[in-house]
């Protein structure tokens, strides 16, 4: 009988006056244990840590609780606080907006979630402070957030009235010549490897590992992305079509779980949560403080293509992407080249893809073919020269060889004292501070570039483009990379779609930064919203193709309602069984992440037993 009947049961049954009154008062007990376990306070709530409380935590992790504001609430002050100032300042900084706990790297999206700060933020700085932070946030029923990098379009690294996990300076880098997992001595054969802290970005990986180490360990594109995010959702980087995904390099993880504990996951220890954040998508499963990853052999040259050609007409415009193709399958579609062309609303082709393992006249015989059909064609300009770059691989990411060969190329950390190696290509200043109108992802399947569908996919991409751009990331779908890395990306928990595809398909758009109590015009809604409605009628026409695509975890829809099944797809119940063993209470809570049904929206109120 459950509870409910069962006091039903009581009180409709003649009792004698104690017995009564002692079962309302276990009643009541139970009643508000049931509504304590549901609802997360808030503060001002009765379940809020009392400020004796709070600074018990601040004892236990050395004094580094702070307390949060965000630099933009000083923006309306006489006069302007410096905060204020140094933020608007910095406003185009992603390592600058990186260091302040109280903001994160996307400024919000429309109808969907803006940025504001947790009440507190634990600077993390080792193991036992993110145990203590996850320690009181389960014992008062906290609402409870992880950062580390803040490049969550989802807005899954910040929440207001919460307690934030901040591991910015968790960054340390190791190099191992032979690694072996904990408790894999006998089972697994020493490798080179790298251990890399939570907190660090991809660039102090790649400046260790490759700048200064000369090998090459798969991860993002993106610079100022944190490690620790990028690999739970599974993680794509330039190079992917050749060495896969980040997360299937992980060998080992350390992970504080819900309970507290500090566990060691690979695939000898703790096997079934190591495979759940290999892709299983990042603050689900627990706090990831450290993790390791495999590291390869570098190759002689890394490059990239770049350029731009616009048809005269739509008739020209339709060829032209027909022609493109069936040049990336015949030419493009192998383990050398990634990255993107994307097919523009106004008839122009914009190529930026890389390539490894290719010189530079290697890369440009490749082009050859296509460049010399495009000069051939009157209805065809070039309107951005098609440039072939290759460079040693070991300088991809070495700041000083780019200011000295090719300034403009990477954009400085131009504060006082910044680390001279932080650096972001300047592709991707675009995106910092970013405010999200609308954001679609598709897996394409490799089916479509056979020759009898070809047709079907080019007009599916033109009819896309008749309502808002598209772009084609190759390097994020594995189909075309070397078996051995399909074989690892199958053992992620990543959606297998990912296996199949020749690329993702991307739609977005954006607005300037728009933090809360920043000056300044605030942003056009109905503008956002006109553009967001534009781009599902853009996926709406690229998925007559690809019906039943599936997204990318990190870079999707904020509002996919079928968020498991695109996701993670058959993987789902085995990564919400995983769930279940270790966080069954959902200490651990993200938008659209493993187990949020169970919760409302906001991840303050459960909605479903389990």
């Amino acid at each position: 009988m459950k509870r409910r009947d069962l006091l039903k049961a009581l009180l409709a049954t003649p009792l004698l006056p104690g017995l009564l009154s002692g079962g309302r008062a276990l009643a009541g007990t139970a009643a508000a244990t049931s509504a304590r376990l549901r609802l997360r306070p808030r503060p001002g709530d009765p379940g809020w840590p009392s400020a004796a409380e709070w600074d018990r935590l601040k004892r236990e992790v050395g004094g580094r609780l702070l307390k949060l504001e965000s630099p933009f609430a000083g923006c309306g002050t006489r006069p302007v606080s410096t905060a204020c100032d140094e933020a608007l300042k910095h406003l185009d900084n992603p390592f600058y907006l990186g260091d302040q706990p109280a903001l994160t790297q996307t400024s919000g999206w429309v109808d969907a979630w803006t940025s504001q700060p947790s009440v507190y933020a634990v600077a993390a700085e080792s193991t036992a402070d993110v145990v203590a932070a996850v320690n009181f946030a389960r014992e008062h029923h906290l609402r409870l957030v992880v950062k580390g990098g803040g490049h969550s379009y989802q807005g899954t690294s910040d929440a207001p009235d919460s307690l934030l996990v901040w591991t910015r300076h968790m960054n340390d880098v190791t190099l191992h010549d032979a690694f072996v997992g904990q408790g894999c001595m006998g089972t697994q054969a020493p490798q080179p490897a790298v251990s890399i802290g939570a907190g660090a970005m991809w660039i102090d990986a790649y400046d260790a590992v490759t700048t200064r180490g000369g090998r090459y360990v798969q991860g993002g594109g993106c610079t100022t992305v944190g490690v620790a995010g990028l690999v739970q959702s599974g993680g794509f980087g330039s190079f992917s079509k050749n060495y896969g995904m980040a997360a299937a390099g992980l060998l080992e993880a350390e992970v504080v779980t819900a309970d507290g504990q500090v566990r060691i996951a690979n695939a000898c220890t703790h096997p079934d949560l190591f495979w759940a954040i290999k892709g299983g998508g990042g603050g689900s499963l627990g706090v990831v403080t450290r993790l390791t990853l495999r590291t390869r052999q570098l190759p002689e040259f890394f490059g990239g293509v770049s350029g731009s050609i616009e048809a005269a007409s739509d008739a020209a415009y339709h060829a032209l992407i027909a022609k493109l193709i069936a040049f990336y399958r015949d030419a493009l579609f192998n383990p050398h080249w990634g990255e993107q062309i994307r097919f523009g609303s106004d008839n122009t082709v914009h190529i930026d893809m890389v390539f490894q393992g290719l010189s530079q006249p290697q890369a440009e015989q490749v082009w050859a073919p296509l460049l010399d059909w495009v000069r051939a064609r009157r209805e065809y300009a070039l309107v951005k020269p098609v440039q072939v770059l290759a460079l040693p691989a070991r300088h991809m990411w070495d700041a000083e060889f780019f200011r000295q060969h090719a300034p403009g190329i990477q954009v400085d950390d131009n504060r006082p004292g910044a680390p001279r190696n932080h650096v972001l290509w300047a592709g991707d200043q675009g995106q910092v501070g970013w405010f999200i109108h609308g954001f679609k992802s598709a897996w394409l399947p490799a089916s479509l570039l056979q020759k009898r569908r070809q047709t079907c996919l080019a007009d599916a991409l033109f009819a896309c483009t008749r309502h808002w751009p598209v772009g084609l990331h190759f390097n994020k779908g594995l189909a075309g990379a070397p078996e051995a890395e399909l074989a690892a990306a199958r053992d992620t928990a990543t959606n297998p779609q990912v296996l199949d595809a020749f690329a993702l398909a991307i739609i977005a758009g954006d607005g300037p930064p728009a933090f809360p109590g920043m000056p300044g015009p605030k942003p056009d809604l109905a503008r956002a919203r006109d553009r967001a409605a534009s781009m599902g009628r853009a996926m709406d026409a690229l998925r007559r193709v690809a019906p039943d695509a599936g997204s990318y975890v990190s870079e999707s829809d904020y509002f996919e309602r079928d968020w498991q099944r695109a996701f993670w797809g058959t993987n789902y119940p085995r990564l919400a069984a995983v769930k279940q063993k270790y966080d069954p209470a959902g200490l651990f809570f993200v938008h659209h992440g493993v187990g949020s049904e169970a919760w409302s929206a906001d991840g303050f109120t459960r909605v479903a037993s389990g």
